[in-house]
């Protein structure tokens, strides 16, 4: 029985829940962070989050995706588990990388990007 099969379907189901949770998360409390930083402009504030949330999407699944190809031959369940946490632990890392900058980024150049 080839391991790596259900090791991806694992993989992915774990990883893909996670990033739709955290974004759906991040669009409901980043609408109301973005509109104090822009106050007055509720429909720039939205369109910003939704640009946002798909950039997200799409960066993280993606990478998901690619990381498949690089895995080893999964030849025992104890190999199997380790590789489904160590990929789904650099997943996570990612995410909150990525939070982190674009915090930083929409609060230190905001306000040149509405001028």
């Amino acid at each position: 029985m080839n391991l790596n099969i259900i090791g991806y379907f694992i993989y992915l189901s774990i990883t893909i829940f996670i990033i739709l949770k955290v974004g759906k998360i991040c669009y409901r409390n980043g609408n109301i962070y973005v509109a104090e930083l822009i106050p007055n402009h509720t429909d720039i504030c939205q369109k910003i989050n939704q640009v946002l949330l798909m950039a997200y999407y799409l960066l993280n699944i993606g990478y998901c995706a690619m990381t498949l190809i690089s895995w080893e031959k999964i030849i025992s369940s104890t190999e199997l588990i380790e590789i489904i946490c160590l990929k789904t632990a650099v997943i996570i890392f990612i995410i909150s990388i990525l939070h982190y900058l674009n915090i930083f980024i929409i609060t230190k150049y905001i306000q040149k990007l509405i001028k």
